[in-house]
């Protein structure tokens, strides 16, 4: 249905409050079964990455916990990097990571590295609070990733990571969003494309996320 967006920010911010709460209406059991399956996709679909710069973010309010993938990472001869805020009107600044890692405190209490080397990613698996049927995220409104994937030259592979529980029909994307290259929930891999999101399997999916080649199905 459509309805004026005039209102888009006020619509954002009911529906964020929405889908953090059906987030944490999650169960134990189904949070670490989905994270189990959503880690096994990232694994089979994108073997690119066990060699690449690798952007992950640390788990925050039952987001996808990606710390088992990122030790697999680290173990396959990946850079693995985590965001830090470094000013709330620019870009993400990766630092790398890796198991033993020194840490502190960053922004929003979420642990960063400790003034490790920084990183250029060539790929990011980017939290979603919710994810629309074309490809765009709703994160949680400070614009970090949208300024991050504009501002990096070439973009890096953008890899966006939710929980089905969490799609809706559209997320009203404004000019500065920036639509995921490929969502992977528990139920499955889906590309991006002008007509929406397509289930390929992960084999498939290996063959076409080769970094570089990021954007021809687009």
């Amino acid at each position: 249905m459509k309805k004026n967006m005039d209102n888009w920010r006020e619509w954002r911010k009911e529906k964020r409050a929405e889908l953090i709460k059906r987030r944490a209406s999650v169960t134990e059991e189904e949070y670490q079964g989905w994270n189990t399956a959503i880690t096994s996709l990232l694994k089979n679909g994108f073997p690119s990455l066990q060699k690449s710069m690798v952007g992950f973010c640390w788990p925050h309010r039952q987001e996808y916990d990606p710390r088992p993938l990122m030790g697999f990472m680290h173990e396959c001869g990946a850079t693995v990097a985590l965001p830090e805020v470094l000013n709330k009107h620019t870009p993400l600044f990766f630092r790398k990571w890796w198991p033993g890692a020194p840490m502190k405190i960053g922004a929003y209490d979420i642990p960063v590295p400790d003034n490790t080397d920084p990183v250029a990613v060539q790929a990011l698996i980017i939290p979603m609070i919710g994810f629309d049927e074309l490809g765009f995220r709703l994160g949680y409104g400070s614009g970090y990733f949208d300024r991050t994937l504009a501002a990096i030259t070439p973009p890096p592979l953008a890899i966006g990571v939710a929980f089905e529980i969490l799609r809706v029909d559209s997320m009203h994307p404004q000019p500065h969003d920036v639509a995921m290259d490929f969502i992977v929930t528990e139920a499955g891999i889906y590309r991006t494309t002008m007509d929406g999101l397509k289930l390929i399997p992960a084999e498939a999916c290996a063959a076409e996320s080769e970094l570089g080649n990021k954007r021809s199905s687009r």
